[in-house]
């Protein structure tokens, strides 16, 4: 079984920078993707950001020229830079990684706030 641990999250003024991380932990060979997802109150969870096993990258048009992904190959663990943030980008953001054989793994989720 896998277990994914974000981290990273906090209270920034706008403009500012995070860097969310999210460690897999587990039989992390079983990991076909990984992704960062976010849901803002009273909206629907939102794909951010993908990578894939084989290191294919995907950023939602929304934030590719702010954000970006990406995966230690050592250690699994995935990453999401997230630079120039505005108050719209508050939000909870979770981690979800797809095994082999279907299953789909959440974590915990990390809250992002951008607010002055």
């Amino acid at each position: 079984q896998v277990q994914l641990m974000e981290s990273g999250g906090g209270l920034v003024q706008p403009g500012g920078s995070l860097r969310l991380s999210c460690v897999p932990s587990g039989s992390i060979m079983n990991i076909n993707l990984m992704a960062w997802y976010r849901q803002a109150p009273g909206l629907q969870r939102e794909l951010v950001a993908i990578v894939s096993k084989s290191g294919g990258i995907n950023v939602a048009d929304s934030v590719k020229d702010r954000f970006a992904v990406y995966r230690d190959d050592v250690n699994g663990t995935m990453y999401l830079q997230m630079n120039t943030l505005k108050p719209e980008d508050t939000a909870a953001y979770f981690c979800k990684a797809n095994m082999a054989g279907g299953g789909v793994i959440w974590g915990q989720g990390t809250q992002v706030t951008v607010s002055s």
